[in-house]
C-alpha cells in the first residue's frame, strides 16, 4: 500500500523542525516562510508545545465528550481572554473544514433558513457545506451541490445589499483575507457592511479565520481591524501548531441544544493541551505585538523587487503578485535557496505564511534570494 496520489509533491522528504526551519534526509535546512499553509504559528517544535503534549500524554490523552475534560476549560478561557471574546462559546473539532461545516449547520438551525451568502475566489473547505461555499468547482463532486449559496463579488456593497432584498438570507461567510486565492482583504467598510445587513435581516454573520487568525495580521483576529463582531468565527491551522484541533466562537445569544454540534476527537486533552500551550505562547512571547512591524518590514524590502505587480496582506499574511507565473521562481526557491513559499490559485502570486517567530534576518534572506533569481531568469 501506498498513500493516495491526490497531492503534487516537490522531490524532498522532510525529517525535522525546529523553529523556522526543517531538514530533509540528506541534512539540508529550509527555511520555512509557509508553514504548511499557515498551520505553524509559534514555530516548529517549539519546547513549550512538544512539553505541554508530553505532559497530556502522561496524564489522559483521550476521553469522548461525555464527561467534563479540564483542559477544554482552560483553553476556552485563555482564549477567550486572547481573543477579545471573553462571552462567546467554544464548540472544538479537528479541522478548518470542520469548523465551517459546523458553523453553517448552526446558523441554518438558528434562523431555518439555507440561503447562504459567499464570495467568488472563497476557499472554506473541501467537505459537504464547506465545498459548497468554496468558488472552486474543480473540487465539487456531484453529491455537494450548492444551488443554495450565492456568489457575490467581494467588496460589492451594492450587489449585496440587492441579494438580501431578493433572497431571505440564512448567513453570509466570508474570510478577512481570502488566502487560497492570493490574499485578498475584505474591505473594513464591506465587513461592516455585511454586519449590518445581518443584524437588519435576522442573518448569521460568519467569519472565517482559520488561516488569518491567531495573532497572524496584529489583532488576533484579522477582521478585528475593522471592528465588527460576527455572531460565528471559525478557526483552525495556527490554532494547534501542527497538532490536529479546529474551533467555532459562538455568540452567546444564539441558543444551542444537546445533540445539535457533535465529534468524536474534537476537544481531547491532547489536542486541548496543545491549543493551550499555543495560546501561552503567543501571549509569553508577544508574537500578535510584534507582527504588525515584521509586516511591515517585509513589504518595505519587497517593494525594492522587481516584476511585482502587487503586495496584499497584512502582517505575516502576504501575498506577492509578480507579472509572470510563479511555479518556476517557487521550485527555484525550494531547490536552489531551500525556502519553502506557498502559490494560491492566482498562477502569479507567491504567498508568504511563516512561523510567527521569524525573524528580521529571515527576511533579509529571503529577500536577498529572490534578489538573486530575479536578477537572472525569473
Amino acid at each position: 500500500m501506498k498513500p493516495l496520489d491526490v497531492y503534487p509533491l516537490f522531490d524532498i522528504s522532510l525529517v525535522k523542525g525546529e523553529g523556522c526551519h526543517v531538514w530533509d534526509d540528506k541534512g539540508n535546512k529550509y527555511l520555512d516562510l509557509y508553514g504548511g499553509h499557515a498551520v505553524i504559528s509559534i514555530g516548529h517544535n517549539h519546547p513549550k508545545w512538544t512539553k505541554a503534549i508530553k505532559k497530556a500524554t502522561k496524564k489522559l490523552s483521550y476521553y469522548s465528550n461525555s464527561v467534563h475534560l479540564p483542559l477544554q476549560e482552560k483553553l476556552a478561557q485563555k482564549l477567550g481572554e486572547l481573543s477579545g471574546y471573553p462571552n462567546y462559546n467554544l464548540f472544538l473539532c479537528n479541522s478548518g473544514a470542520e469548523a465551517n461545516e459546523n458553523a453553517l449547520k448552526l446558523a441554518s438551525f438558528t434562523n431555518q433558513r439555507n440561503k447562504i451568502i459567499a464570495f467568488k475566489g472563497a476557499f472554506h473547505g473541501r467537505t459537504a457545506a464547506a465545498v459548497a461555499v468554496t468558488d472552486n468547482p474543480k473540487i465539487k463532486p456531484p453529491i455537494n451541490p450548492d444551488d443554495h449559496v450565492i456568489f457575490l463579488p467581494l467588496n460589492d456593497k451594492i450587489v449585496l445589499e440587492k441579494a438580501f432584498i431578493e433572497h431571505e438570507i440564512c448567513a453570509v461567510i466570508i474570510e478577512p483575507f481570502q488566502g487560497v486565492n492570493g490574499i485578498y482583504e475584505a474591505k473594513h467598510t464591506f465587513l461592516k457592511a455585511i454586519s449590518a445587513l445581518c443584524k437588519k435581516n435576522m442573518s448569521l454573520f460568519i467569519i472565517d479565520e482559520i488561516q488569518s487568525g491567531y495573532g497572524r495580521t496584529g489583532h488576533f483576529f484579522a477582521h478585528q481591524w475593522a471592528f465588527v463582531k460576527p455572531d460565528i468565527i471559525t478557526m483552525a491551522k495556527g490554532m494547534g501548531n501542527g497538532f490536529p484541533i479546529a474551533g467555532i466562537l459562538v455568540n452567546p445569544e444564539i441558543n444551542v441544544w444537546h445533540g445539535m454540534l457533535g465529534t468524536t476527537f474534537g476537544g481531547a486533552p491532547m489536542a486541548c493541551a496543545a491549543g493551550l500551550s499555543v495560546l501561552k505562547t503567543i501571549e509569553s512571547e508577544k508574537l500578535i505585538e510584534r507582527n504588525v512591524g515584521l509586516g511591515e518590514y517585509f513589504i518595505e524590502k519587497l517593494r525594492a523587487l522587481p516584476f511585482i505587480k502587487e503586495i496584499r496582506g497584512r502582517g505575516l499574511i502576504l501575498g506577492v503578485e509578480f507579472d509572470f507565473p510563479i511555479k518556476g521562481l517557487r521550485e527555484r526557491l525550494v531547490y536552489e535557496k531551500h525556502i519553502f513559499t506557498g502559490n494560491a490559485s492566482n498562477p502569479n502570486t507567491l504567498r508568504f505564511l511563516p512561523p510567527m517567530n521569524i525573524r528580521k534576518k529571515d527576511i533579509d534572506k529571503t529577500i536577498k534570494a529572490l534578489q538573486d533569481l530575479l536578477s537572472t531568469n525569473p
